[in-house]
């Protein structure tokens, strides 16, 4: 997951949260920039939006992935009798 402000291009006066699914090489582009392909996220890491991106990879921040979502413990029913 990486986190894109505007380091990474103009476009993003809002920082948005991503998880790339893989670079567009087959495009265009000028040295220092890349094409990508990506999910967008929200706050709780889900994708919310697919999207293609012109970005400077060196601008952007990669972030731990979420935590794993916490479960409760299965109690067994027969032994609680």
């Amino acid at each position: 997951m990486y986190w894109l402000t505007r380091t990474a291009s103009v476009q993003f006066t809002k920082p948005i949260m991503v998880r790339v699914i893989r670079e567009l090489t087959d495009r265009p582009t000028y040295y220092g920039w890349a094409w990508i392909s990506c999910y967008q996220l929200d706050k709780r890491g889900e994708a919310i939006e697919r999207r293609e991106l012109f970005v400077m990879p060196e601008g952007m921040r990669r972030m731990n992935d979420p935590a794993p979502r916490r479960t409760s413990p299965q109690r067994d029913v027969r032994a609680a009798r």
